[in-house]
């Protein structure tokens, strides 16, 4: 299953009538250029979880991300071309968890 394909099916099983009213999923561009997404872990298993930061190649412009945890929010930017890494990252982690 791609990364897009499994975030897709993870937040259709965090919909249940109240989650998908209040949080979810955000996937925006970056200027820079780049990808940034924030997925809610509210109302989630992943509640409270820790990530620890993973910082990777951030001073190229081509190939490079950064995630970590912030409040009940897990977040990354990265560039161009790795958005699906970062799924993935997220991915993992929640399947670890």
């Amino acid at each position: 299953m791609s990364e897009f394909h499994w975030l897709m099916k993870w937040y259709a099983d965090q919909c249940n009538g109240d989650w998908e009213h209040q949080f979810g999923v955000k996937i925006e561009t970056l200027d820079n250029p780049g990808w940034s997404i924030t997925i809610d872990l509210a109302g989630t298993p992943l509640e409270g979880r820790s990530y620890a930061r993973v910082d990777h190649n951030v001073e190229s412009e081509v190939s490079w991300w950064a995630c970590r945890t912030e409040g009940k929010q897990w977040r990354a930017a990265c560039g161009p071309t790795d958005l699906a890494t970062v799924i993935g990252l997220f991915r993992d982690w929640a399947i670890s968890n």
